[in-house]
């Protein structure tokens, strides 16, 4: 008597094909979202950073002016995801700003900034973005 090598047909092996790319069609876009936020999170971090040393550059000097970014990409030593500048430098008055680049680009925050008042704003809803 012959036995018969059981295994996989065609039809099981498609099913499988199809579960797994339903899946992963819902998997990566909740990733790619988790690492948007992950990236915005490291730079709100990196505009909060720059406030403290502006603020201390300010206890010692009584001005804004002079003040320079020790850093001006978001994350350091890795590829820039936010682009980080200072605008509006007065004596008195800062603006820092994080703006999305490379494949941050389609995060729904856009642009972040953070004054010298510690008022915070960006181009999505402020409780969903700071």
């Amino acid at each position: 008597m012959r036995s018969r090598v059981r295994g996989f047909t065609l039809i099981e092996l498609m099913m499988v094909v199809a579960v797994i790319a339903v899946l992963s069609a819902i998997a990566y876009p909740a990733y790619s979202e988790y690492v948007r936020k992950a990236n915005r999170a490291q730079a709100k971090a990196d505009l909060v950073e720059l406030a403290q040393l502006a603020e201390r550059y300010h206890t010692v000097q009584n001005s804004y002016t002079g003040f320079t970014l020790p850093f001006n990409a978001s994350p350091r030593g890795a590829a820039a995801r936010y682009n980080i500048n200072i605008a509006n430098h007065t004596a008195t008055t800062y603006t820092l700003t994080a703006t999305r680049t490379g494949a941050q680009a389609s995060d729904k925050c856009g642009t972040l900034t953070l004054n010298q008042a510690g008022v915070k704003t960006s181009e999505g809803t402020l409780a969903d973005c700071w």
